[in-house]
């Protein structure tokens, strides 16, 4: 079954996700679904499924990065489209140059090469290889907003500065040059469950 986003907002399958207190790979209380705003941002994804659905081969999960949180908390969710639940919860990191003062907080976005800032919008998630940084998975931006990803090479990969402990210690963990970057713990799960030819959204 394929959701649509009128579906959501008319309490479809994906309108259940907060109330079915399904518990993250993490500790709950830092699961964005306990906040009433939440499912906002889960009907954004669907309306960007449908958006761009002719991009998009596989419509079952989607990636939601919920940069209004700080890096010290699981912002990166996988979402269950036709069941209607979340899956599991991740850290991951933004961009230096969307946090210019390393505070752990996303100030701004930015799709200039060079800018060492995160991409908001929709992404393709694209054909997995290995590189400098292990197993990873290039990522096509799909919105003016993030349409020089591929140039810029925006991909998923995982950092040993994003951890349990950093985040626990610091407060927050480290930054990339604009990829989602996981733990090493966490890299595995992501790449295998999100895949090729599935929807990235990112947004705050």
């Amino acid at each position: 079954m394929i959701v649509t986003a009128g579906s959501a907002m008319m309490g479809g399958p994906l309108g259940t996700v907060p109330a079915m207190a399904v518990t993250p790979v993490r500790e709950p209380e830092i699961s964005p679904f306990a906040q009433p705003t939440r499912p906002l941002l889960v009907r954004r994804a669907v309306a960007a499924l449908d958006a761009h659905g002719k991009h998009i081969q596989h419509r079952d999960l989607v990636g939601l990065v919920d940069f209004s949180k700080a890096s010290r908390e699981a912002r990166f969710h996988l979402i269950d489209i036709e069941g209607g639940k979340l899956l599991s919860s991740h850290l991951v990191s933004h961009g230096s140059g969307s946090d210019p003062a390393n505070s752990g907080w996303v100030q701004r976005f930015s799709n200039q090469y060079g800018s060492y800032a995160s991409s908001n919008g929709a992404f393709l998630t694209g054909v997995a290889y290995r590189g400098k940084h292990g197993n990873s998975r290039r990522l096509i931006g799909l919105e003016d907003v993030n349409s020089a990803a591929m140039e810029r090479g925006i991909v998923i990969h995982a950092a040993s500065y994003v951890s349990d402990e950093m985040a626990r210690t610091q407060g927050r963990v480290g930054r990339s040059q604009g990829c989602f970057a996981f733990s090493n713990n966490d890299i595995g799960a992501v790449l295998e469950r999100l895949g090729e030819g599935r929807l990235l959204y990112a947004v705050k």
